[in-house]
């Protein structure tokens, strides 16, 4: 294994975190930005008002992402087990 080899195996798993946690951050700071936009409007501070919306967001989006996060991971692992063995 060569330094080369290392540093773009980490850029790339680097890569791969941030595409797969993508969809689900930024659903849930969607969600929170309305929740929060709508506490400050009405004066309700209800804490539980923050949590439930985004808790069911965040797992809508794993619902419908879930396919493809599985494949954006199983693509990196494969294509990690396929390099590991090679010298170069």
């Amino acid at each position: 294994m060569n330094p080369e080899f290392v540093i773009d195996t980490a850029r790339e798993g680097i890569m791969t975190i941030l595409l797969v946690a993508a969809p689900v951050l930024i659903t849930g700071l969607a969600v929170g930005l309305m929740v929060s936009i709508f506490q400050a409007t009405t004066q309700i501070q209800e804490p539980t008002l923050a949590f439930v919306p985004k808790i069911a967001a965040v797992l809508l989006s794993l619902y419908f992402f879930g396919s493809w996060i599985l494949r954006m991971v199983m693509n990196f692992t494969l294509n990690l087990w396929a390099n590991l063995g090679n010298p170069f």
